[in-house]
This record gives C-alpha cells, sequence and structure tokens, in this order.
C-alpha cells in the first residue's frame, strides 16, 4: 500500500498540473501552508499531519486530494530548507502573483486553521516571524477582498 501510494504521488508530481482538478488552487494553499512552515526552522512532523487534518476538513470527501495538498506543501518547504530555488521571500511574491491574477485565491488563506501552527513553534524568535507572517497574510487578505470585490464577485459567476 505504502509502495502504491510513492508511486502514484512521484506520477502526480510530474503530471500534476494535467491530473489535477483545480490545480493552482491547490499550489496556491499548498504555498500559503509551506510559507508558515518553512518560517520555522525546526519544523516537524506534526506540521504535516495539521496539514493533513486542516486538508481532510476543506476536500470532505477527498482524501486523495487532502493528502496531495499535504504531499505538496511537504516539497516546498523541503525545496526551501534545501535551498534549491524557492525561499520564503520567493513564496510571498509568488503568492502575491497569483492574487493579482487570480483575486478568488484570498478566501483560501485561512487565518484561523494557519494560526494552529503557531503552537507547534517554541522558540520565541520564531514565533514572533510567523506572526508576522499570519498579519502580513491577513493584510494582504483583506486588502485583496477588499479592492477586487467586483472582479471576484465576476469570478465566481463564471
Amino acid at each position: 500500500m505504502r509502495l502504491f501510494f510513492r508511486l502514484k504521488h512521484h506520477f502526480f508530481g510530474a503530471f500534476r498540473e494535467l491530473f489535477v482538478h483545480h490545480h493552482g488552487s491547490l499550489e496556491f494553499r499548498a504555498k500559503v501552508f509551506a510559507l508558515i512552515i518553512a518560517a520555522n526552522e525546526d519544523s516537524s512532523v506534526e506540521n504535516y499531519i495539521l496539514v493533513k487534518e486542516i486538508a481532510s476538513r476543506i476536500y470532505k470527501d477527498d482524501e486523495q486530494r487532502a493528502n496531495l495538498l499535504m504531499l505538496t506543501t511537504k516539497e516546498k518547504v523541503k525545496k526551501v530548507k534545501d535551498n534549491n530555488g524557492l525561499d520564503i521571500d520567493t513564496l510571498i511574491a509568488s503568492i502575491q502573483k497569483n492574487l493579482k491574477v487570480i483575486p478568488r485565491y484570498a478566501k483560501k488563506i485561512e487565518i484561523n486553521e494557519l494560526q494552529k501552527f503557531l503552537s507547534l513553534t517554541y522558540d520565541e524568535d520564531t514565533l514572533s516571524y510567523q506572526k508576522n507572517i499570519l498579519e502580513f497574510l491577513q493584510t494582504l487578505k483583506e486588502d485583496t477582498l477588499k479592492t477586487k470585490k467586483d472582479e471576484i464577485s465576476l469570478e465566481e459567476k463564471v
């Protein structure tokens, strides 16, 4: 079973854009989760368990999609930690760019869910950094929803 899961994950990882419904939405959520997790240098497996729990609530009856969100988040965090073409600033810029192109994604920034990651942080400086990131995301969400309200309404009607 575990081998099948890994093979399927690698296959979907390579062809995610083709086989995953609403790939962009899932990627956006993964970036947001990765941003808060990667800010903690001492992140642990509990972070990914929490992502899976949140994803299971978001994608109620779709365990595969919940797993895919968790794995995509894990990939992004690994890229940041390995300094493999992704860092915190790049993630922030990518999230901002996504919101300019698809403003309705702002609704996918769930601050209440993201705050749960703070309980997994024990270093005061890291905790402060994560709180600043959450504050930034909250402001970004509010500004996007306010300034792009008409555009979001039109997107949702389509």
